[in-house]
């Protein structure tokens, strides 16, 4: 028995240490949410090669998705609010048509024997890529091909943004970086756990979907918002951590059949990326000639995923970074939020594709 525990431990020990060591050598390349793809990669090698399962002990994963929430609710801010409530008719319309064009995306990709309407919703949703990941397995669908289809879509627009906002919208080539103007790491700790613990005790008690997540997502919003966090935010190590177990999550429940799945998928889903990125650069050209921003700040505002480049290419070439950044949260808002219902409605009485 006690060798047996033993063996786990060093299991595991080995899985982390892999895991930390991707998430280093992965963040050394700029590769965005660098510690959720080397849990990936972690996972993956213990998954296909370990000749017995291992899977995330359930308080991990929970914690993990909580984590998360707090990261992206303390993303919004009453600049935020007053921002999309200036534009809101042509804001909302604009979410609104991305939403139509993720789904249009999404049931395309069913063309593809075995996606099931959900997993190809979630594998194609547009923007909050390690929300969606995160939320993906609990509201049924193929988590491991979601994975791997939204962190595809965020690397193939890191890697174009930069270039198309500079040829064909005249950005110039300055970057930047977030500047870190919180509290410190006590308080930014402090800020975590009262949100994890809350906000999971709220989704618990309102049977909220996803409530690990969503729970402490909608407290982190509500303490910004008020101003009660003080500008705190999730500390780099604690959302690294958070990240890292999402992705071991993920990794660890990789089959050679999954394996096989997600190859096969490439092809279309590479095609319906590209397609959506397109359909979403047109909506950025309508929505700023609706609000009266700039080609560039409608651009960026539209662009489907890796807020984070988006907001350093923002700051970084003049744009109007409060609006960009507004635009993107109400997006990462509506999709999360609309996730559960999503799911609900796509698998009721449907079946694989």
């Amino acid at each position: 028995m006690a060798r047996g525990r033993w063996r786990r431990v060093l299991d595991w020990t080995v899985v982390l240490l892999v895991g930390i060591g991707a998430t280093l050598a992965l963040d050394l390349l700029a590769v965005p949410s660098a510690a959720l793809f080397g849990g990936l990669v972690a996972g993956l090698g213990r998954a296909l090669l370990g000749s017995t399962p291992l899977a995330l002990p359930r308080p991990a994963g929970t914690g993990a998705q909580a984590v998360i929430g707090v990261s992206i609710g303390a993303l919004i801010q009453a600049d935020t609010l007053r921002t999309v409530a200036d534009h809101w008719l042509p804001v909302l319309l604009i979410t609104v048509a991305t939403l139509a064009v993720s789904l249009v995306a999404g049931q395309l990709m069913r063309l593809q024997p075995g996606i099931s309407p959900v997993t190809g919703a979630f594998a194609m949703i547009a923007g909050g890529a390690s929300g969606i990941t995160a939320m993906a397995r609990d509201l049924g669908a193929d988590a491991q091909v979601v994975a791997v289809l939204q962190y595809l879509r965020v690397l193939l627009i890191v890697t174009a943004m930069p270039i198309v906002a500079t040829t064909v919208y005249g950005a110039s080539g300055g970057a930047a970086t977030r500047a870190d103007e919180g509290p410190g790491w006590p308080a930014g700790l402090l800020f975590t756990v009262v949100c994890v613990v809350v906000g999971v005790l709220l989704g618990r008690v309102s049977r909220l979907p996803v409530g690990a997540l969503l729970g402490p997502l909608t407290v982190a919003a509500v303490l910004d918002v008020t101003g009660l966090s003080q500008g705190a935010t999730v500390p780099p190590l604690v959302e690294a951590a958070g990240f890292l177990a999402i992705g071991l999550q993920v990794g660890l429940g990789f089959t050679r059949a999954s394996l096989r799945l997600v190859r096969r998928t490439l092809p279309l889903a590479i095609v319906l990326i590209v397609g959506a990125v397109v359909a979403c650069a047109g909506l950025g050209v309508l929505l700023s000639r609706t609000a009266g921003v700039s080609a560039l700040d409608g651009y960026l505002a539209t662009t489907p995923g890796g807020l984070y480049a988006v907001l350093a290419t923002a700051t970084g070439s003049g744009a109007d970074a409060t609006f960009v950044l507004a635009v993107q949260v109400l997006r990462l808002f509506v999709m999360l939020f609309s996730a559960p219902l999503l799911a609900r409605w796509l698998g009721r009485g449907q079946r694989p594709g």
